[in-house]
């Protein structure tokens, strides 16, 4: 039996760890459960590529929020020259979170016990009255007074099936891009097509041209945006307050608008919204937030989920020269034809249909939406009601201390959830500047509530 038992293997469930290590009184027991071999690092992390930088300054990318400078103090003595408004890459801060814990759990005196499991959460039931059981995948089970839901989410599957595809061309889709062996079989002058223009999109063009790719780019999205740059400096973010802002999301962004119309650069509003986004959904209404999703989260990524300004100029370059070269539409259909991939799309706003021939077809639409349906552990709670779907499909229902509300649980086990799953209350919960002050304060209502 645990005291805590933390259910993941990424960021967020690091981050509750770190935190119930400095927290928990040495007699406290934690079970970390996760079968990932890059515990703490997660897809985004385990990446070697100097080019795939975070997205947000290294200042304020410490894994514990109350010793910001942490991350910056962890570059120097690796004797990277970073300052704190500089961009590290993703290798560097896998390998920063991994020294953190490790560097935890070589503290002896005076610390709680800590059993990391390696194996997969099959199923979760309430036991013995008081407590929570996860029977494990090696055929174990354990019980827990306090668990924490830190599960991610994978990527997101191609938005058509492969039935026209000969077997001999599948080998050239590339449905996980994360897997960057692919890109050792790529021939300089290949044709790439890539399937959605976000984040991981920008990070596959320049993995190829680092490998020295030299072909044509064609990326197709529903709208054909990519995300935008960082100011060479950084800017001054301008303060929003939120109760002044309209429950509208057509009011809210004709204020924005304005906003960043009047202001030397457009980014200093956005960075002054930050702050304030979580307390911006909470005032929404459901009907609001769901219009959120269907008319403005394009355009909302692409000026929220900024790069490096060094990679954007890469980027841009390789627009503005037409090695790479945007396309807006709707996939429908993926077949061969004289040995190259076929694309064929609905133009957007058009009836026309196009078609983009290639000889790689990669999958960058990004990680699915959290939600119960891509895990098993998650749809078996669920069947038994101890957890329940967020009504956007934005991961499971928690309350503003993220604790899972729970339609039918009868045992007084407390059960909360970190990260992506907590996103139909938090909204902005994705990244590493969030995810932290959350575990922070998860790991504090643990502590005061025994």
């Amino acid at each position: 039996m645990y005291d805590v038992i933390v259910v993941g293997s990424g960021f967020s469930a690091i981050a509750v760890t770190c935190n119930l290590i400095e927290q928990l009184p040495a007699s406290a027991k934690i079970a970390v459960i996760g079968d990932d071999p890059g515990f703490g690092r997660g897809t985004a992390y385990r990446t070697e590529l100097y080019l795939h930088r975070l997205n947000v300054p290294a200042g304020r990318m410490s894994l514990l929020p109350h010793h910001p400078d942490d991350f910056v103090d962890w570059l120097k003595s690796r004797g990277r020259r970073l300052q704190a408004g500089d961009f590290a890459s993703r290798s560097d801060y896998g390998l920063y979170v991994r020294d953190t814990l490790a560097r935890l759990l070589r503290k002896r005196d005076g610390r709680c016990r800590v059993d990391l499991i390696k194996a997969k959460a099959a199923g979760c039931v309430d036991r013995y009255s008081s407590t929570l059981a996860f029977h494990l995948g090696n055929g174990d089970e354990i019980t827990g007074k306090n668990v924490v839901l830190c599960l991610g989410v994978g990527n997101a599957t191609l938005p058509v099936d492969l039935e026209g595809v000969p077997a001999s061309a599948r080998s050239r889709i590339i449905e996980n891009p994360w897997r960057l062996s692919w890109l050792r079989r790529v021939a300089p002058s290949d044709a790439v097509c890539i399937l959605g223009s976000g984040l991981t999109m920008i990070d596959q063009v320049l993995a190829l041209r680092a490998h020295g790719h030299s072909g044509r780019i064609d990326v197709l999205s529903r709208r054909g945006l990519a995300p935008l740059g960082h100011a060479s400096k950084p800017q001054v973010p301008l303060p929003i307050d939120v109760q002044m802002l309209p429950d509208t999301i057509s009011g809210i962004l004709k204020i924005l608008r304005a906003k960043s119309r009047a202001a030397a650069d457009w980014r200093g509003v956005m960075d002054g919204l930050r702050p304030a986004t979580q307390a911006l959904w909470q005032r929404l209404s459901s009907e609001e937030r769901a219009r959120f999703l269907r008319h403005a989260l394009p355009w909302w990524n692409i000026h929220r989920h900024r790069v490096a300004p060094d990679v954007f100029d890469r980027f841009e370059k390789l627009v503005t020269e037409g090695t790479v070269r945007f396309h807006a539409g709707f996939l429908k259909s993926l077949g061969a034809e004289e040995g190259r991939l076929a694309a064929s799309y609905r133009v957007r706003a058009t009836r026309t249909i196009a078609e983009i021939s290639a000889d790689w077809l990669v999958n960058c639409t990004g990680m699915e939406r959290a939600g119960i349906s891509h895990s098993p552990l998650l749809k078996e709670m669920s069947r038994f009601h101890l957890i329940a779907p967020d009504p956007l499909g934005l991961g499971i229902e928690v309350n503003a201390a993220s604790e899972v509300i729970a339609p039918s649980r009868i045992s007084p086990a407390r059960l909360f959830a970190v990260g992506a799953l907590t996103a139909g209350q938090f909204w902005e919960i994705t990244a590493v500047p969030d995810i932290r002050v959350q575990a922070k304060a998860v790991v504090e209502e643990i502590a005061a509530n025994g």
